[in-house]
């Protein structure tokens, strides 16, 4: 009997190990992050989401656009140029996985600038050309510089891995890892994010950005650079921790400086349940909140995040509400404020809540029509429960178009 168990004790140690081999290499084959989602890591560094893997949010398609979502990737389809950001982008990194089917050729249009005149466009044309006999390999600048060959990675189900910084006239391109591409004379400044697929099919997913030369504009040790709105009722101080801190209201805080076209970062923590403030920026100088208003308010019906309460934080306020409430009360969190002339886009944490281009007539008040006019970047006190703290910000103006 001792020698059956100790048999059947080795049996048992063997299937254990077994077993547990199978679940490790189980678990090593399933997928470590989900997709079009961005790490806390990456908020903290102002990573933005251009796509979020289930709606075209963000995006504008053409009358020739063939394309399709599904299982959180968007495939580009023959045609012309599919389909491009609303948002246009001057600075930047952008990421993104591609994977080619079939003798796919395609491009990644950069600070692209479309026309009537399709023969007129402006952009910098990135090359994406798999399975397919070219003279421009994947990652060239097509037309003007030809990439070098990089060697494919062990991604999964043929997934590639490009990055592409864009910095002033300097052009960087990365595939798999590998630098296959520097460019030094880009000329075209600014524009749209675009794909396009010639032949076969290019699908894609995990599109990030990075908006690049964003400056601080408050120090941390004191308001030099801000001045309390004339008439606020508002306290304005810098904590321990060097962050602006707004307590009581009604009232605002603006910055001297003005600001057009331009990307704004922050963080932001509200420091009671459901407080009410926001980020005004095109103020008129001098005057409590005739601006624009990116809404701070982390309330939503029920359990429904995409059903905001008073617009939500993300929303321009009286104009789009935000389409998913994001934040939470008591927790930092970052917002993104992207203005080019009419058009207005904002993030929290990196997830897209606004889209929204002013229609209206011309004006001096943005409460009462369009203004594209530099303005100042205001911070609310809403009303006497206001307390809120302001961190890392940030802003970077858009050059000329």
């Amino acid at each position: 009997m001792r020698s059956f168990g100790v048999c059947f004790s080795l049996v048992l140690l063997m299937a254990l190990v077994h077993l547990a081999a199978t679940a490790t290499s189980i678990a090593a084959a399933e997928p470590t992050a989900e997709q079009n989602s961005l790490t806390e890591e990456e908020i903290a560094e102002g990573w933005l989401l251009l796509f979020d893997g289930q709606s075209l949010f963000g995006w504008q398609q053409n009358d020739q656009c063939k394309c399709k979502l599904a299982d959180g990737a968007l495939t580009c389809q023959q045609g012309g140029p599919s389909l491009s950001t609303t948002t246009a982008w001057a600075d930047f990194v952008l990421r993104l996985q591609f994977r080619a089917q079939g003798a796919c050729n395609g491009s990644l249009l950069l600070r692209y600038r479309p026309a009537a005149d399709a023969a007129a466009a402006q952009c910098c044309e990135i090359a994406i050309a798999e399975n397919v006999q070219t003279q421009w390999p994947t990652g060239s600048l097509l037309g003007h510089r030809k990439a070098k060959v990089a060697q494919p990675s062990k991604a999964a189900a043929g997934w590639r891995d490009l990055e592409v910084c864009l910095e002033g006239s300097q052009l960087r391109v990365k595939l798999d890892g590998q630098e296959v591409l520097h460019s030094a004379d880009v000329s075209v400044r600014r524009g749209h994010i675009g794909l396009l697929c010639r032949e076969g099919e290019l699908t894609v997913r995990n599109i990030k950005l990075k908006p690049l030369g964003l400056k601080s504009i408050f120090n941390g040790k004191d308001l030099a650079g801000w001045k309390i709105t004339e008439g606020s009722k508002s306290t304005f101080t810098v904590t321990p921790e060097g962050w602006l801190n707004v307590k009581s209201g009604r009232g605002s805080i603006e910055t001297e400086g003005l600001y057009g076209d331009f990307v704004l970062q922050l963080d932001v923590k509200v420091n009671g349940k459901g407080l009410n403030s926001g980020v005004f920026f095109r103020s008129i100088p001098g005057q409590m909140m005739n601006g624009y208003e990116c809404q701070i308010h982390n309330v939503y019906k029920g359990q429904d995040r995409t059903q905001p309460v008073d617009c939500g934080t993300g929303g321009i306020f009286r104009r789009q509400n935000a389409r998913k409430v994001v934040a939470d009360d008591f927790r930092w969190f970052t917002m993104t404020i992207h203005a080019d002339g009419k058009h207005i886009a904002t993030w929290v944490n990196g997830y897209q809540t606004a889209d929204w281009t002013d229609q209206r007539p011309a004006h001096d008040n943005p409460r009462n029509g369009c203004r594209v006019e530099p303005g100042t970047i205001q911070f609310q006190g809403h009303d006497p429960t206001t307390d809120l703290d302001f961190r890392n910000i940030r802003v970077g103006q858009l050059p000329p178009k």
